[in-house]
């Protein structure tokens, strides 16, 4: 990929990975107002893998942010936006070269214990004016469940990557 241009190919792949991510987010989740447990992940888990960080990050950024238009949960808070695409870069950066189990675990710490569980339910407190510390409490839960499923996925993930990841990001 150059460093200066998008292919065709891979806007038309991230593109596809955008929407695939709002479909998981928007319709294929269980959301409460302040619990998401999902898949939505994947697209920008696949991303990160093949293409890297800013590309992961825009693609959980955009998903997040015309999902949010198009198919609203609740209100828009440009926090969960700017905490997707936080994601995606820490996908990217641990998971785009190497995806073994210590670059896993750090990826999915990083994301689930600092970005999911504190700066989420930090927004959350914020858009509902919910105590934070109690707020917390109730989302460990949430958090404890996606570490697990996300580390299962990315070594999924990066099997079908290594596969056919040439291919499709050639």
């Amino acid at each position: 990929m150059s460093k200066t241009r998008f292919s065709t190919r891979t806007l038309t792949i991230l593109a596809l990975l955008i929407a695939l991510e709002i479909v998981l987010s928007r319709f294929l989740s269980i959301s409460a107002w302040n619990i998401k447990i999902g898949f939505s992940f994947v697209p920008v888990l696949v991303a990160a893998i093949l293409f890297g960080p800013l590309e992961a990050g825009t693609v959980a950024a955009l998903g997040d942010f015309i999902g949010a238009l198009l198919f609203p949960i609740g209100a828009y808070f440009p926090g969960f936006t700017l905490t997707a695409f936080l994601t995606g870069l820490v996908f990217g950066f641990f998971l785009h070269k190497n995806q073994n189990w210590w670059h896993s675990i750090a990826a999915v710490g990083i994301n689930q214990f600092i970005l999911s569980l504190f700066l989420n339910t930090l927004w959350i407190s914020i858009l509902y004016g919910s105590p934070y510390v109690p707020l917390l409490a109730t989302r460990i839960v949430q958090c404890l469940i996606l570490t697990v499923v996300q580390l299962v996925c990315i070594q999924a993930v990066a099997k079908v990557t290594a596969r056919y990841g040439k291919k499709v990001s050639a």
